[in-house]
C-alpha cells in the first residue's frame, strides 16, 4: 500500500518504516529538527532553518530517503540511514549521505511529474556549474517547492542589494 507520492525503497515496507522510525528517534534524541540540522551541517552566523522536509534524493544507485533542510543560506540533504563505504585504507565505515547546495549556486528550481502517474512530482535543482539534483516523494510537494522558491528568491534579493 504505497502512497502515490512515495517512492519504493526496499522490498519490504518494514525496511522503510525502520528508517523513518530511526530518523524520528534521532530527531527526538538530539532535541528537534533544528539541532539535527546544526549537528550534520556547518551553520553560518545569521543562518536560519526555514523548513525540513522528508523526501528522497535520486542517485545513480537509486533513491535515498532522508531530510531536505531548507535554510536562508543553503539546501542540505542528509540520508535517514547511514551507508557503508570503504575508506582509503580499505576499512569499512558507515556515514550519512549528505549533499549541500549553497543557495547562490542554484540557477533554477524546476517542477516535473511522471507522465504516466502525474501524482508523482519531482523537483529538479540545477546549479550554475551544470549539476542537477532530483528530489521526490515529498509528503507535501507544493509546500516544499514553495519553501525552496522562497529561499532562492530571498538569496537573490540579498545578493542583488549587496552588489548595488
Amino acid at each position: 500500500m504505497e502512497s502515490a507520492n512515495m517512492v519504493k525503497l526496499g522490498n519490504k515496507i518494514s525496511e522503510t518504516l525502520k528508517g523513518k522510525l530511526t530518523l524520528g528517534a534521532r530527531i527526538l534524541q538530539v532535541g528537534g529538527v533544528k539541532k539535527v540540522f546544526r549537528q550534520f551541517f556547518s551553520v553560518s552566523e545569521g543562518e536560519r532553518l526555514l523548513k525540513a522536509c522528508q523526501c528522497y534524493l535520486s542517485t545513480t544507485s537509486g533513491p535515498i530517503a532522508g531530510l531536505l533542510f531548507i535554510s536562508t543560506h543553503k539546501l542540505a540533504f542528509c540520508s535517514e540511514r547511514s551507508i557503508q563505504l570503504s575508506s582509503p585504507e580499505g576499512k569499512s565505515i558507515r556515514v550519512h549521505y549528505k549533499v549541500v547546495i549553497p543557495l547562490e549556486k542554484i540557477e533554477s528550481a524546476n517542477q516535473s511529474e511522471n507522465a504516466k502517474k502525474p501524482s508523482q512530482k519531482y523537483m529538479e535543482l540545477v546549479t550554475v556549474d551544470g549539476f542537477d539534483f532530483w528530489f521526490m516523494g515529498f509528503l507535501s510537494y507544493k509546500k516544499a517547492f514553495k519553501y525552496v522558491e522562497q529561499a532562492v528568491s530571498i538569496c537573490r534579493m540579498a545578493t542583488t542589494t549587496t552588489s548595488i
